[in-house]
């Protein structure tokens, strides 16, 4: 039997315009978005200030995030990324938690610093209570984040608890070490 000849059929013919009214959706919700951001001045990579802040001290720490934190209802938990000369190179928050605790598992404390390769960090979180000692959880963990520094190269300079205008370093207490 002779073999039969292919013909063009609808469906074959469809696919090139599907994918061109796919293409002109993408297109049109590309735009969208840019003009979305626009409007609500979304900075996709925002620029950094020309002189980084420099921690020397945890009130500096405090100086550049207590007026952040100290008011927070939930706790949070925000790591401050620093360069070879202690200068700010990033701020994150790790973890929102509630009124009295959060969560922390020391990979993604470290995620951050790994992927922006900073030598070392300052964690901070605050207190809502108003109260700023640290608990037996946030030393064992101060600890943890510690030990965990050494393994991965990253020095965790300190550990600031935030509450309203006071604040407490575990460095300067003596808790980051065992």
């Amino acid at each position: 039997m002779p073999a039969k000849k292919r013909t063009k059929t609808a469906d074959t013919a469809a696919t090139p315009l599907a994918s061109e009214a796919v293409l002109r959706a993408l297109r049109s919700n590309l735009k969208l978005l840019g003009e979305l951001a626009a409007r609500y001045e979304v900075n996709f990579q925002p620029e950094r200030p020309h002189e980084t802040p420099t921690i020397a001290c945890p009130r500096d720490a405090y100086e550049l995030l207590g007026p952040e934190m100290k008011d927070l209802a939930q706790e949070q938990l925000r790591v401050l990324l620093l360069n070879v000369r202690n200068g700010v190179i990033g701020q994150r928050v790790i973890y929102q938690g509630n009124v009295n605790s959060s969560a922390v598992r020391p990979a993604e404390v470290f995620r951050t610093a790994i992927i922006e390769s900073a030598p070392s960090i300052v964690i901070s979180h605050n207190h809502p209570s108003g109260d700023p000692t640290p608990s037996p959880e946030d030393v064992k963990i101060t600890r943890e984040l510690v030990e965990g520094g050494k393994l991965l190269d990253i020095a965790v300079m300190d550990h600031l608890i935030i509450a309203g205008d006071r604040y407490v370093s575990l460095k300067q207490k003596g808790l980051l070490t065992d």
